[in-house]
């Protein structure tokens, strides 16, 4: 299985200030994004630290024995309770960090991390970034969103309608940062031949339907074209937030051999 994928962000049409940051890394089977929290420059700050710490964390898990970090959950792969060591020692970072500086008091980020090993991807989430899974023209949701609307869902509260209309739906329940402690949700999913996988912050599922995507995705064949796709039309709909994608096509076709993973860094 041979993995293409690309990654963008843009700050959007009514924000000044872009606090998403990605990450893609081809070598490391590894893409994340996160949703930064805090305002002025230091939700940039922790979203930022946020893929730098699970990005070197995964390197050095790589060529080394690291440590796992936090309580080893036993009903999933060692790659995925990697990944959770990951986002919970960003955690620490950023918690700490803020806690050292004034100016960075409060801050926080959500974040979805995806980690490619053989045929199988683990994902691991904390907020209201998704992730999404592709798979014969049907789209899935791989993540549930930790915010106060999808909880009153979960409980038959709020139909998805309705938790869509809310005034409160950017309240989430769960950030990176907040507290020294971090319930991180992991799963995986065996891939086959032709799998798509989206990473996106709200601001691309605050303003693009799950179908839009699911077209958009399933009729464009490089990941590259897919981002600025969604990020066009999460714009052209109005473009209330950052937003930040990235699209990964998992292939066993012979002319993915031949093809170099792609990365874009748009321009904030």
């Amino acid at each position: 299985m041979r993995l293409l994928a690309c990654g963008q962000t843009d700050t959007g049409i009514s924000r000044t200030n872009n606090e998403d940051n990605f990450c893609v890394e081809e070598g490391l089977g590894l893409f994340a994004v996160a949703d930064g929290i805090g305002g002025s420059s230091s939700g940039e700050i922790a979203s930022k630290m946020a893929v730098d710490v699970i990005r070197d964390y995964i390197t050095r898990s790589a060529s080394a024995n690291e440590p796992f970090i936090g309580e080893y959950n036993k009903k999933h792969s060692e790659s995925a309770n990697r990944l959770a060591s990951a986002i919970r020692l960003s955690n620490k970072a950023i918690y700490e960090a803020s806690q050292n500086n004034a100016a960075w008091r409060g801050m926080g980020t959500t974040v979805a991390a995806a980690l490619f090993t053989e045929d199988r991807l683990s994902i691991a989430h904390v907020g209201d970034s998704r992730g999404y899974l592709i798979r014969a023209n049907s789209i899935v949701q791989l993540t549930d969103d930790h915010s106060v609307v999808s909880e009153q869902v979960r409980q038959g509260l709020l139909t998805r309608e309705e938790a869509s209309e809310s005034n409160i739906r950017n309240i989430i329940t769960r950030a990176l940062g907040k507290d020294l402690s971090l319930d991180v949700d992991i799963d995986e999913v065996e891939l086959m031949d032709d799998d798509r996988v989206l990473l996106c912050t709200d601001g691309l599922t605050t303003m693009v339907s799950d179908d839009a995507i699911l077209s958009m995705i399933s009729s464009l064949e490089e990941p590259e074209k897919a981002c600025c796709r969604l990020i066009d039309t999460a714009n052209k709909n109005g473009g209330k937030d950052n937003v930040t994608v990235v699209v990964a096509h998992f292939s066993k076709r012979k002319w993915f051999s031949s093809v170099k993973n792609l990365f874009k860094f748009a321009g904030r």
